[in-house]
This record gives C-alpha cells, sequence and structure tokens, in this order.
C-alpha cells in the first residue's frame, strides 16, 4: 500500500528508488503508480526529482 502523507510518502519512494528501482519510471511501472500524481503529491511539499541522483530532493 502506497502511504498517502507527502511526507511519509516522500521516505517510502526514496526509500524504493534506493533499494530497488533504477528510474522513476521503472518504480511507477511496477507499482502501478501515475507518475504526474506522484510528482505533483510530492511537489506540494516542494521535493521534485533529481534524475541524476534518483531521488526527490
Amino acid at each position: 500500500m502506497i502511504p498517502k502523507d507527502p511526507v511519509i510518502l516522500l521516505s517510502y519512494v526514496n526509500t524504493q528508488l534506493r533499494d530497488y528501482y533504477e528510474s522513476i519510471e521503472a518504480l511507477c511501472s511496477c507499482r502501478g503508480l501515475r507518475r504526474k500524481e506522484l510528482e505533483e503529491k510530492l511537489a506540494s511539499i516542494d521535493y521534485y526529482y533529481d534524475r541524476r541522483l534518483n531521488q526527490f530532493v
């Protein structure tokens, strides 16, 4: 289950990216997430995806 709270979601997504997925595209594809919705939710707390780091920063 994907967390709904943006701060908890941030931690969850960054952990998944660090430990299991080489990109946000791979994470979204495997977990059935909509990238745009994920990025919008994390942007609401001023976190944006950094492709080079493969993390939201």
